[in-house]
């Protein structure tokens, strides 16, 4: 693959480079010799920016390990330089020989060697040679050389010797003149019928913003926009069919005159169709035909005007939710802006009536469930360390207390209840030993609850520890028995309860040394 050959060699070969200390040697391109083969191109034809391939039609001879190129016609020097010598070995073979991409296009081409118009006689018919040529490593002796010759058909479009011309016509219904605002249908015929597009032209604007496909042969537009005066219409094919070349139509002259306002058409459509209860949204449509003309449409109901709307695209639209309450006769009518173009017109009444709103009715069921609830007890970690015991002043007790865990009753039931919490206590049992510390020995002080807003709490009685009883007692002392900590009264329970109490045990001074474990059971009922 050639990578931007024509700048790069083209540039070469016009440069003077001299230098102090330097000198560039520059490489003349050869001369051209007779043509021993042909050179095609692909695309077939294309614009002056675009890149395109060429294919020799035969092989270098074996000594020949070199090419270059050279372009002529037009403004072209003799003997320009199109591509330099470049390695046989860097082409890509094809069947009959090799295949070149030009990665440059002919306008750079032609602004390398100051060449300013590529159809210097605006004739569409001027031509220029290509000729690739085979050489050796060493010296400019042509061992084959292959042309090929392409033609500008315009200053900025080509096509090739290898393209078959097209010829393209137009014409032009209803004939010239016509009176402003007049459809006017334009048909390019292409021959031979290539694959293509048709760009009509007035003078150098075109009509059709998207080229219209060719069809079997032809192309059709049409247009009721020319303006007043005289127009050169002329219809360009492009094709995409690399085995055909572009043409463009003669151009035709083509006058449109004011014979007067051409007449308009107004309809009104009104949304909802006939009916909509007072307050409710109404979309008035005024369609204006034909759509070219310019100008506004005023919205009546009856003799009183409900808005003004400029046309787009022959339709205006206009909104209301003011329509009293009644039968309504509304009309829309069309005032152009160019009243020497187009003529005024008015849409036949279409009738409307607004009724009284009436709000829609309901019924819902409505459907609750009153859970049960729960009642709920809670300590954070079910753990009370007591201080060790220590003699008391008699010396007949080991004594100590301590604080029982913050305990927090949760109550949300149906119906409010009430409940009472309570506690009892197991003996303490000796850690790895065999030895008890009665349950009659350990006592409590409920302390002041807190509450939730509406709850009423009582406080249960201070319950004295044992003095000291033997482990096999069998009495109803202390926390032996369950005991009230606290009580919510019927329907003042619903909340959640904070107590705390104070503990207080009594060891007997017989208790063999090491740690003792008593589980105390918290009940809520």
């Amino acid at each position: 693959m050639f990578s931007n050959r024509f700048a790069r060699y083209a540039a070469t070969a016009v440069a003077a480079a001299t230098a102090v200390g330097v000198m560039t040697v520059l490489s003349a391109a050869t001369a051209s010799a007779a043509a021993s083969g042909t050179i095609t191109f692909s695309p077939g034809s294309g614009a002056d920016t675009s890149v395109f391939n060429v294919e020799t039609s035969g092989v270098c001879p074996a000594n020949d390990t070199y090419i270059d190129a050279t372009i002529s016609g037009g403004g072209f020097p003799a003997n320009a330089v199109a591509i330099n010598k470049e390695p046989v070995s860097v082409l890509t073979a094809t069947q009959t020989g090799y295949e070149i991409a030009i990665s440059n296009n002919l306008r750079q081409l032609a602004t390398n060697y100051a060449v300013t118009k590529l159809d210097p006689n605006a004739s569409g018919q001027t031509p220029y040679t290509i000729d690739v040529q085979c050489i050796p490593a060493l010296g400019n002796t042509v061992g084959a050389d292959f042309a090929g010759q392409l033609t500008f058909t315009s200053e900025t479009a080509w096509s090739s010797a290898s393209s078959t011309p097209t010829t393209t016509t137009l014409g032009l219904a209803p004939t010239s003149p016509v009176s402003f605002g007049s459809q006017v249908t334009l048909t390019a015929t292409v021959n031979p019928a290539a694959a293509g597009s048709v760009t009509f032209f007035d003078g150098a604007t075109a009509l059709n913003a998207t080229p219209v496909a060719v069809a079997n042969g032809t192309a059709s537009y049409q247009t009721s926009s020319l303006a007043v005066g005289a127009h050169t219409i002329t219809a360009a094919f492009t094709s995409t069919d690399a085995n055909f070349a572009n043409s463009t139509s003669a151009a035709s002259t083509y006058t449109v005159g004011q014979a007067g306002p051409v007449a308009t058409t107004t309809s009104l459509v009104s949304t909802p169709g006939s009916a909509q209860v007072a307050g409710g949204n109404v979309d008035l449509t005024a369609s204006v035909q034909p759509a070219t003309a310019a100008g506004s449409v005023t919205f009546m109901d009856g003799a009183t005007s409900l808005g003004t709307v400029a046309v787009s695209n022959g339709s205006a639209v206009f909104n209301t939710t003011a329509l009293a309450l009644g039968s309504h006769s509304l009309t829309a009518s069309f005032v152009p802006t160019n009243t020497t173009a187009y003529g005024s017109s008015a849409s036949p009444a279409v009738p409307f009536t607004v009724t009284k709103y009436v709000p829609p009715t309901a019924t819902e069921t409505i459907t609750t469930t009153v859970d049960a609830g729960s009642l709920n007890i809670s300590v954070p970690t079910g753990q009370v360390s007591l201080p060790d015991p220590a003699l008391n002043s008699n010396g007949t007790l080991f004594t100590t207390s301590g604080s029982l865990e913050t305990v927090t009753v949760t109550d949300n039931r149906a119906g409010n209840p009430g409940w009472t919490a309570s506690g009892l206590a197991t003996a303490f049992a000796q850690t790895g030993g065999s030895v008890q510390i009665s349950a009659e020995n350990l006592g409590w002080t409920p302390g002041t609850p807190t509450g939730s807003a509406g709850q009423t709490l009582t406080t249960g009685p201070s319950v004295a520890p044992a003095n000291g009883v033997a482990a096999s007692d069998n009495g109803a002392l202390g926390l032996s028995q369950s005991r009230t900590l606290v009580s919510a009264a019927s329907g003042a329970g619903l909340g959640t309860a904070k107590i705390g109490a104070t503990l207080a045990l009594n060891v007997p001074t017989t208790t063999t040394a090491g740690t003792y474990q008593s589980t105390l059971t918290l009940t809520v009922i």
